[in-house]
């Protein structure tokens, strides 16, 4: 029969699941590999041609890799903790876990009619209470420690309350809060249970404090950085504004240099891994302390100096101004009554903005003057203090010292402002720009005049130290990650208060469930969903009311894929210790700061308490590219007053006529023809819909943009996979190019790759479709052939090169099918190499060769011998007068006259000569033949 892919597909796919094919095992001889893709989020949408794509090449390597002897695993589940089912609860009523089993249905349909080969007995779902029962442990773990930056690791906070029992504060060095006390033994052991709690909560690894968060009030939550953009939310499009709120957050500052130095052990993209020390933010410098001036209106200050970071402390007599945070909690008490009026509209106006746009927006200089002084601390001479958008509360200080001679925001603010502008270096030409040189000696710079730069660093941070006013000190951009939600779907805090303070839920008492609510918002008096359950409460107190944020249930979830189902740990020893980190992460670059900093924060964390064996998660990471959208345009025809009409104008005539462009559903065009009844049909207003074509077609205009729904260029693998079949779509999507780079999706070429398969399967069959095999002995082309893509697929799969190996099964197809090779020993090999990329078709072929079905998966990739490739003829260009008549295979062995001897024995080669006798005959021996007649 012919090539009969949906037969065969939903055979083979039948099989895998009733046989559990893919199953990877827990204890074997075999050396493991752990493959592991992004997990999806299941949205309504289901997948596009565009989400496959890392699927796919992840699913080639660890077909490849049983092949080659490993014992893989290659598991699939679902991150389904997710705004858009909250918001779809919101609008609908629907519970978000009804939405979420559907799209997860829906997603699990499609991904078995791609082929893949998962290990669907581990699948996990974040929002599922078996799963996240280990996400809130996971937590209560991480509030239950504390880092010790002597030791370098965290440790049990148990450890941290003997050591005040015996020797008080004294000679604790951890990463805690700013504000902490110090006490003697006697005096902690005087203190009250709730003043020793309060103490610990500075702290312990996940904490609560006054942050400032996105807010947005129409979602009713708080959003990550990048949830929002230019100051509305990426889901809906709400405003969203800058709020202090008390949050629980964790200390993912105290792993920051593990975090930076752990980046020089992996194999990952370099942009990535930049990408995430630019946000680590490593710098060193000094902090400084400035005294604050006691303000005109005699108010009481809470604090006696403001605090910053600098890496530029030699420039300190060079300050002119100092800038705060909008946010930074001195701002009220040091506003004078005259500049209230200002600094109040100042905030306001900031928390329209996000902290992504206010660091972005480099060239917009405003700002507001508080009215109050800070003191130099080197030279006493009065700086003014100004709130600015563009520092924010929580890096650093939330303060910077403005010295526009040397930095250019500084340089713009100080003009806009009419603020004095002191040069400080010798060398700095500061007459239309500020000069940040490190070159030359000081001026107007006091004690450290005529120093250069590493001697005045010395003596200014000498002079610091010597009176108290600051210190040498390492800083990270990075800050403590926010960890709650103001909203119903994720994971509950494990947490109830009592009298103020947070305390853990018994661990016998996990998971803590997620209650029923009447509705899916917040209450009327702005509390979190989770105030709406009745009767939720812990007998010794009021629930915490916020989920964890979305990153949490996907922090530490390949370990539990290591061990599934097990009730009793997140995960075995026994199965972490086989299958240690992931061998193979596939997913995308946008994870960067977000996911992949947390997964390596919480992995850290695991292997300081001893439950887990690596530093690091992921050995090798590999972020694919994005498959765009090719939107296609019709051309509406405008009339002589501007307006629409409903004639529309095919694109190679547009420049005849005013015309706007729309979008058109690329599924009703084909080869850029748009089918002209489907359009019509498409919508009520084209059913009367004329056309000005070109050649009786109407062409379509093509751009390459985003795969998005609004711009109707997403196409649906089902669609594709119903007309051409999996392992087509498989190959296709490979074929695009290569892996890590993005590239349009273009569906006029999927034909070929269709064309490709059934030749594949036609070589196996005679001219009546008969299945046809011989037994006998391969010729040397037979070989070669083989060999050379053998050879081709383990060099390409190995170093990830997918797009090429497909072009070369298609130059191996046709060397054979040239060679009308029907060689079962050849075939059989030719299975098991290109069953990796279009598993379906090999598995039904590796059966009717004679084979047990299911063993394809775990049959040994063909061992590669290079004698089969030692070229011992040549095709000789055979040239009569110069010009080339045909080619000649002859040994590499004969020598020039015997070459000459055989070449004129040639039949063929007689006709050419017609009965004459070349004067000359010209051999190169390996190159050519020229005969002069």
């Amino acid at each position: 029969m012919d090539y009969q892919f949906k037969d065969i597909e939903q055979k083979w796919q039948q099989f895998w699941a009733d046989n559990q094919t893919f199953k990877a095992e827990d204890k074997t001889t075999k050396p493991k590999y752990y493959v592991l893709d992004m997990f999806p989020y299941p949205s309504g949408a289901g997948l596009h041609v565009g989400h496959p794509l890392g699927y796919i090449a992840s699913d080639i390597f660890a077909r490849y890799k049983r092949l080659k002897g490993f014992n893989v695993l290659h598991p699939m589940g679902y991150d389904s903790f997710g705004l858009p089912a909250e918001q779809y609860a919101i609008q609908t009523g629907q519970h978000p876990a009804v939405t979420t089993e559907d799209n997860i249905a829906t997603y699990r349909r499609q991904l078995d009619q791609i082929g893949f080969s998962f290990d669907w007995s581990r699948e996990v779902r974040t929002s599922s209470p078996d799963y996240y029962k280990w996400t809130q442990w996971i937590f209560m773990q991480l509030f239950n420690s504390w880092y010790n930056k002597a030791a370098d690791k965290a440790e049990s906070i148990t450890k941290l309350v003997e050591h005040f029992e015996k020797n008080g504060s004294a000679g604790v060095n951890a990463v805690c809060d700013e504000e902490i006390l110090s006490f003697t033994a006697d005096e902690w052991k005087a203190m009250s249970s709730n003043s020793q709690q309060e103490e610990l909560l500075k702290y312990r690894l996940t904490y609560l404090r006054e942050s400032t968060v996105n807010w947005c009030p129409a979602l009713g939550t708080v959003l990550a950085n990048d949830e929002v953009k230019d100051g509305f939310s990426e889901r809906g499009g709400y405003p969203v504004e800058q709020k202090k709120m008390m949050q629980w957050s964790m200390r993912i500052t105290a792993y920051a240099e593990r975090l930076l130095q752990g980046l020089d052990t992996i194999d990952w993209p370099e942009p990535l891994k930049e990408m995430q020390r630019n946000w680590i933010g490593k710098s060193i410098g000094a902090s400084v302390r400035f005294p604050i001036e006691k303000p005109a209106h005699n108010i009481e200050l809470n604090a006696h100096y403001i605090e910053v970071f600098t890496t530029r402390v030699d420039t300190i007599f060079g300050v002119t101004f100092m800038v705060l945070a909008p946010e930074h909690e001195l701002v009220a008490e040091l506003t004078t009554p005259g500049q209230k009026a200002n600094i109040e509209a100042y905030i306001a106006q900031t928390k329209k903005k996000s902290e992504l746009d206010r660091m972005a927006d480099a060239k917009t200089v405003s700002g507001a003057f508080t009215g109050s002084y800070v003191l130099n601390p080197l030279n006493g001479e009065l700086v003014p203090i100004y709130i600015a958008d563009y520092v924010l509360a929580g890096y650093g200080t939330g303060a910077v010292m403005g010295v526009p001679s040397g930095d250019q925001r500084d340089y713009l603010f100080a003009k806009h402002f009419n603020l004095n502008i002191v040069p400080i270096l010798d060398t700095q030409n500061i007459t239309t720009e500020a000069d940040p040189t490190k070159e030359g000696k000081y001026i107007n710079s006091d004690f450290i005049n005529g120093l250069t730069y590493k001697e005045a660093t010395a003596a200014v941070i000498a002079k610091l130290e010597e009176i108290e006013a600051g210190k040498a000190k390492v800083n990270f951009r990075m800050r403590d990650a926010i960890f709650g939600r103001q909203r119903y779907w994720g994971e509950p805090v494990p947490v109830y208060f009592k009298e103020g303070l947070p305390h853990l839920i018994s661990e016998s008492d996990l998971p803590l469930l997620l209650p029923e609510v009447d509705k899916y918002l917040p209450t009327e008096s702005g509390e979190p969903p989770l105030a709406r359950a009745e009767g939720w409460k812990h007998p010794d107190g009021e629930y915490e009311l916020s989920t964890m944020p979305g990153w949490a249930g996907s922090s530490f979830y390949w370990y539990r894929y290591m061990d599934a189902h097990n009730d009793k740990e997140f995960a075995s020893k026994e199965a972490i210790a086989y299958w240690r980190d992931v061998d193979l992460y596939i997913g995308g670059s946008e994870h960067a700061t977000g996911h992949l900093l947390y997964s390596r924060f919480w992995n850290k964390f695991l292997k300081d308490i001893d439950l887990v064996i690596e530093e690091e998660p992921f050995k090798k990471l590999i972020n694919q590219g994005m498959i765009q959208g090719r939107s296609n345009f019709v051309y509406r025809l405008i009339d002589e007053e501007g307006r629409g009409t409903n004639t529309f104008v095919s694109h190679g005539l547009i420049g005849q006529y005013k015309t706007s462009p729309l979008h058109v559903d690329v599924n009703m065009v084909e080869n850029e023809v748009l089918n002209i009844n489907k359009f019509k049909a498409w919508r009520d207003e084209y059913s009367n819909a004329e056309f000005i074509l070109e050649n009786g077609k109407y062409i379509c205009g093509v751009e390459i943009e985003k795969m998005s729904k609004s711009k109707f260029n997403v196409v649906n693998p089902d669609d594709l996979i119903a007309r051409y079949g999996a392992d087509t779509l498989r190959m296709y999507e490979m074929f695009l190019g290569p892996l890590e780079q993005s590239k349009p999706w273009n569906t006029n070429g999927i034909e070929g790759v269709f064309k490709f398969l059934r030749k594949f399967w036609r070589l196996f069959h005679n001219d009546a479709w008969v299945f046809t095999v011989l037994g006998a002995e391969p010729t040397k082309a037979e070989l070669k052939s083989l060999h050379k893509i053998i050879r081709k697929v383990e060099e390409d799969v190995e170093r990830f090169s997918f797009n090429t190996s497909v072009s070369s099964f298609m130059i191996a197809i046709n060397e054979l099918t040239d060679l009308k090779c029907n060689n079962r020993r050849v075939l059989q090999d030719l299975v098991i190499t290109l069953s990796a990329y279009a598993p379906h078709i090999c598995e039904e072929l590796w059966v009717m060769l004679g084979n047990e079905a299911g063993t394809l998966s775990y049959a040994a990739y063909p061992k590669f011998n290079p004698a089969y490739l030692v070229e011992d003829e040549f095709a000789y260009p055979i040239s009569i007068n110069g010009k080339t008549k045909m080619n000649l295979n002859i040994s590499l062995s004969l020598e020039p006259k015997e070459i000459e001897e055989f070449v004129l024995a040639n039949a063929d080669v007689k006709k050419y000569l017609d009965g004459k006798q070349p004067k000359k005959v010209i051999v190169v021996k390996g190159r050519i033949v020229n005969m002069v007649v």
